[in-house]
């Protein structure tokens, strides 16, 4: 028989657990990594940065993104990606920052789809769920830190230097700011260590006296705070 089980630690950590996944997956899409200096829509950029008349606009560079203004183009800025293929990925660095921080994410968003069947499903195969869904979110979490950590050696390539400036190198941004999406993937990567953790009070209130005792009464929906 089936008991749905929830509890306000259960929920909080299915919660947590969603929101840490979505974060991640946001932030590894966005173009936001690195805000460039400003500039014009046909600047000239030299040694001392953006030179030319009119408007000035910041663009902006992601792992395989990035968004620019064209001089043609009345609406506005353009988006989208500047690598077709993972080859053309600015750097290897970033490759291999791509790499660690796609494995976080996709074990991030499992634990997501998992995380909403534990309220039916406290175990798979004599195993606690929430148990072996921390383990997965600390190891996603160790992808994420390599993947945090590569990203910056990699702003020693021609491309960022064109964004950037040649004062660009490895883990030092020239005259780019740090965009919101890294910010972003910084915070999920600390909350999926936190979900790691709180998986094991989730497990502890699904699992409780209290549980045990609405069970054995025959009741097959349990709501505890």
């Amino acid at each position: 028989m089936c008991h749905v089980i929830v509890t306000c630690r259960s929920m909080l950590w299915t919660l947590l657990s969603i929101v840490a996944a979505f974060g991640e997956l946001i932030a590894f899409m966005s173009t936001d990594w690195l805000v460039g200096s400003p500039r014009t829509p046909d600047a000239v950029f030299g040694p001392h940065g953006a030179t030319s008349a009119g408007e000035a606009y910041r663009p902006t560079l992601g792992i395989y993104g990035r968004c620019i203004k064209l001089p043609h183009l009345r609406r506005g800025v353009l988006c989208g990606p500047y690598a077709v293929h993972f080859g053309e990925i600015a750097s290897g660095f970033w490759q291999a920052a791509s790499i660690f921080l796609a494995a976080g994410i996709l074990l991030l968003c499992a634990v997501a789809f998992i995380s909403v069947f534990t309220m039916c499903f406290q175990s798979i195969m004599k195993k606690s769920i929430f148990n072996v869904c921390g383990l997965l979110q600390a190891i996603a979490g160790l992808f994420l830190i390599l993947g945090l950590m590569l990203y910056p050696a990699g702003w020693g390539s021609d491309k960022v230097q064109l964004y950037c400036g040649q004062d660009a190198s490895p883990y030092r941004a020239g005259l780019c700011t740090m965009g919101w999406a890294f910010y972003t993937a910084m915070g999920g990567t600390v909350l999926t260590f936190v979900c790691a953790v709180f998986s094991a009070q989730a497990e502890i209130a699904t699992s409780s006296d209290k549980v045990q005792e609405e069970i054995e009464e025959g009741k097959s929906l349990i709501c505890l705070l």
